[in-house]
């Protein structure tokens, strides 16, 4: 979720100097029974992300992943973008194909007369009517693998196991509070006390998860679970965003053994690398935030190569899918660019 309605981009800096994030979502679901009216129903929504934007990607590997990708239509919006809302320009005429909308702010409109907050990615817009139905990108994913699950490719994996989610949602709660939002309150403290409380909470917790990952493959054991997913996300734009742009610069992921070894295995996991466009990951964070950056300068750096090496981390075990397969590879015109990605390249 990077929300772009305010300067900050719907996150708020506290007087004390600490961020502060506006979760205020639309949070209507798309379930099986339609209990808020709104069935689950092939054809009939559409998913709207940035391939810039770590709360959108885990929508992108988790529709990937599943293989939802025939039910459940994508839209993606460019990696930039103004005050007001995201925008179509990677498509043409610089309008989304399928809603025939120029900015995702028209569909929050349509469901919202006067809508006054955060205009999100990832969001799921209603294609009949052209409104956004929620852009809670905590419960996006979750439904995707529990209430979607009739329209499940065959062979996909259990990514919300029920015997694992007492246990998952412990650990995705430190995850999103440490990791996931940690970066940012580093970037976005107002305050030297603020960023260095932010900075030592963040590398706490990656160093946790380092003890944790030392001897199992993944987060939950052996295989891949959602949690997985919501880290991943993170992981993979630090050395290229928030290590110099967000000043978490205690290490780069290429120097934490463990981190950068599980980072490297999932990328080179079907639906998790493939999906990673650095190319909008750099120009959305280094010409948007220009309160941080204020040139607009995007680095060239880093050398994306290190991905593709070895990790060594099969000698731990697991299945990646459990008893289910990979995905098949992204379906025309969902494929990243070559020239944004080492693995297409």
């Amino acid at each position: 979720m990077i929300a772009v309605a305010k300067e900050t981009g719907g996150k708020y800096v506290e007087p004390g100097g600490e961020f502060n994030r506006d979760e205020q979502y639309i949070s209507t679901r798309i379930t099986a029974d339609g209990r808020d009216s709104y069935p689950v129903e092939p054809g009939r929504y559409r998913l709207i992300v940035s391939r810039a934007c770590p709360w959108a990607n885990r929508s992108i590997i988790v529709r990937r992943l599943l293989g939802l990708e025939k039910v459940l239509s994508m839209g993606v919006a460019g990696p930039t973008h103004d005050k007001r809302s995201w925008t179509f320009d990677l498509d043409p005429g610089g309008r989304d194909p399928v809603l025939g909308i120029e900015r995702l702010q028209e569909a929050f409109l349509a469901r919202t007369p006067g809508y006054d907050r955060g205009i999100t990615v990832p969001a799921i817009v209603d294609i009949p009517t052209g409104a956004v139905v929620t852009n809670d990108f905590h419960q996006i994913t979750l439904d995707l693998i529990t209430e979607w699950r009739a329209h499940h490719r065959a062979g996909a994996p259990d990514l919300y196991p029920p015997p694992l989610r007492d246990e998952m949602d412990k650990v995705m709660r430190l995850v999103l509070g440490d990791v996931n939002n940690g970066v940012y309150r580093c970037g976005f403290a107002g305050s030297q006390d603020a960023y260095e409380r932010a900075y030592q909470r963040l590398f706490h917790r990656l160093d946790w998860l380092s003890e944790r990952l030392e001897g199992r493959r993944y987060l939950m054991g052996d295989i891949i679970t959602e949690a997985d997913v919501r880290l991943f996300t993170t992981l993979v734009r630090f050395d290229a965003v928030y290590h110099g742009h967000f000043k978490c610069n205690r290490q780069k992921l290429s120097e934490m053994r463990v981190l950068w070894a599980y980072a490297r295995d999932l990328y080179q996991t079907p639906g998790f690398g493939d999906t990673i466009d650095f190319d909008h990951i750099k120009r959305h964070y280094y010409q948007v935030q220009r309160d941080i950056n204020p040139a607009g300068i995007v680095p060239v750096g880093p050398d994306l190569h290190g991905w593709l090496t070895e990790h060594g981390r099969e000698s731990l075990g697991g299945m990646p899918f459990g008893d289910g397969t990979p995905p098949p590879p992204p379906p025309p015109g969902e494929a990243v660019p070559a020239e944004h990605s080492p693995l297409a390249a």
